[in-house]
C-alpha cells in the first residue's frame, strides 16, 4: 500500500470514529477501519481490565468465526495467557521506547519484539487465520487495550512496514476513544444529577416523552411516581445545607433501590427535594407497591418526616393522555394531594373515581398566588 492510500485510510479512522455518537459506535469504527487500512479480513479491539486481569474484546468485524459475536458479552482472556499487554509494554517503557506493534502467524513469531504466544498461534489455526498483527492502544498514558487485525490462511502475511502501521492506527483510534470518552462524559453530566448521581429533570423528560411516545404507538404501559420529600428545609434551616444534602443522598440511594424493584425504571431528582421513577411496561399495581415501600422507607430516615408521593399511570382511570406534560401533571396533582392530607401512602391518580380530585387538580389551570406559597405547579 502506498504512502498516500495509508494517509487516506489514517483519515478514514479518524473521520469514522469522529462521526461516533456512542462508545460502541466508536469500536466498531476503529476496528473496521484499521481492518480495512491494513487489508486485513478480520479484526477486533479489546480492554485490560486491570482490576479483573483480563482482556475483553469489545468488538469482533469482518469475516467472524461462528462463536465470534459482535459486541460479545463475555469473551475475555486472562492477562497471563497475553503477557506481552503488561510486561513487554512496560519494559520498552521503562527502557524509553514506546509501544509498537507485531506481527505473528500460524506458525509462530514473524515480525516484532514480544515473542512466541501459543494462545494467538492457536487461535489463527482454530479460525482459519494465517497470520495478525497486535498493536497496543495506549489511553492518557497508560496501556488500554489492543487493536488486533488478522488475514485468512494463504494471504500475504503482514510485514514490519504493517506493523509500523497499524502501531500508528492504534494511535489514531486512541485518540477517537480518547474524544468520544469526553464527549460521553459530557452527555453523562448533562444528563446526572450533580448532587445524588440520578437522572436530572432533562433526562426524564427525553425518556417520558419517548415512554408516552411509545404508549400511543402500542399501549405500553408508563407510570410516573413523584415524590416531595418532607422536612427538607427544616433540616437546612437547624442542622444546615451541608446535613440537607446528605439526607438528600440517602433518600437518593432509597429511591434507586425501590426503582430497581422494577426492571428498566429511571430514578431521577427533579431539583431541589422533588424527585421520580419513571416506570415502562410494568403493571401500574407494581408500580403502586413500590411507590409504597419508597414511602415506608422514606418515613424511616432519620432526618427527614417521610415523604409526599403521587402516581400517575397510563392503565389508571385518568382519561386520554396525549402527551408527556399530562402524565406529569397528573403524577404531580397526585403528589401534591399526598402532602396536602399528610399521606404516609402513595396517592394514585384516578382511583377515587369520575369526580377524582386529583384529576380535577391536574386539569383545572393553576390560579396565580404569592411566591411564597407552595402550589401545584404546572409542568411542562
Amino acid at each position: 500500500m502506498g504512502e498516500d492510500s495509508r494517509l487516506a485510510s489514517v483519515v478514514a479512522l479518524a473521520q469514522g470514529m469522529a462521526a461516533a455518537h456512542t462508545p460502541r459506535e466508536s469500536w466498531r469504527a476503529a476496528a473496521l477501519g484499521a481492518c480495512r487500512a491494513l487489508t486485513g479480513s478480520f479484526a477486533a479491539l479489546s480492554v485490560w481490565e486491570r482490576e479483573l486481569g483480563r482482556l475483553r474484546v469489545l468488538v469482533n468485524v469482518g469475516d467472524r468465526a461462528p462463536e465470534e459475536e459482535e459486541f460479545p458479552e463475555g469473551e475475555a482472556y486472562p492477562v497471563h495467557q497475553f503477557p506481552e499487554i503488561t510486561e513487554f509494554l512496560h519494559e520498552r517503557w521503562v527502557g524509553g521506547g514506546g509501544p509498537s506493534a507485531w506481527v505473528e502467524t500460524s506458525e509462530g513469531l514473524a515480525a516484532g519484539r514480544p515473542g512466541y504466544c501459543h494462545q494467538r498461534v492457536a487461535a489463527l489455526r482454530r479460525r482459519g487465520r494465517g497470520c495478525c498483527v497486535v498493536a497496543p492502544i495506549v489511553l492518557h498514558g497508560r496501556a488500554w487495550g489492543e487493536l488486533y487485525v488478522a488475514r485468512t490462511a494463504g494471504a500475504p502475511v503482514f510485514d514490519r512496514g504493517d506493523a509500523d502501521f497499524a502501531t500508528v492506527l492504534a494511535a489514531v483510534a486512541a485518540a477517537g476513544m480518547a474524544q468520544t470518552e469526553r464527549l460521553e462524559e459530557a452527555r453523562r453530566l448533562a444528563f446526572t444529577d450533580a448532587l445524588t448521581g440520578l437522572a436530572n429533570r432533562r433526562a426524564v423528560d427525553v425518556r417520558l416523552d419517548e415512554a408516552v411516545e411509545r404508549f400511543r404507538r402500542d399501549g405500553t404501559a408508563v407510570s410516573l411516581v413523584v415524590c416531595d420529600l418532607n422536612g427538607l428545609k427544616r433540616v437546612n434551616d437547624t442542622l444546615g445545607h451541608a446535613v440537607g444534602d446528605r439526607l438528600l443522598e440517602r433518600f437518593g440511594s432509597v429511591l434507586s433501590l425501590c426503582g430497581a424493584m422494577l426492571p428498566g425504571t429511571l430514578a431521577a431528582r427533579l431539583g431541589g427535594d422533588e424527585f421520580c421513577l419513571l416506570a415502562v411496561g410494568p403493571r401500574a399495581d407494581d408500580v403502586v407497591k413500590v411507590a409504597d415501600e419508597l414511602c415506608r422507607r422514606a418515613a424511616e430516615l432519620e432526618l427527614g418526616e417521610g415523604v409526599a408521593c403521587g402516581v400517575a399511570s397510563t392503565e389508571e382511570a385518568i382519561g386520554p393522555v396525549p402527551s408527556a406534560r399530562r402524565l406529569f401533571r397528573l403524577a404531580d396533582a397526585a403528589q401534591y394531594q399526598a402532602k396536602a392530607e399528610r399521606a404516609d401512602r402513595p396517592v394514585v391518580a384516578g382511583r377515587e373515581g369520575p369526580d377524582d380530585p386529583v384529576i380535577r387538580l391536574a386539569d383545572t389551570p393553576a390560579e396565580p398566588q404569592p411566591p411564597e406559597r407552595r402550589r401545584f405547579r404546572g409542568r411542562r
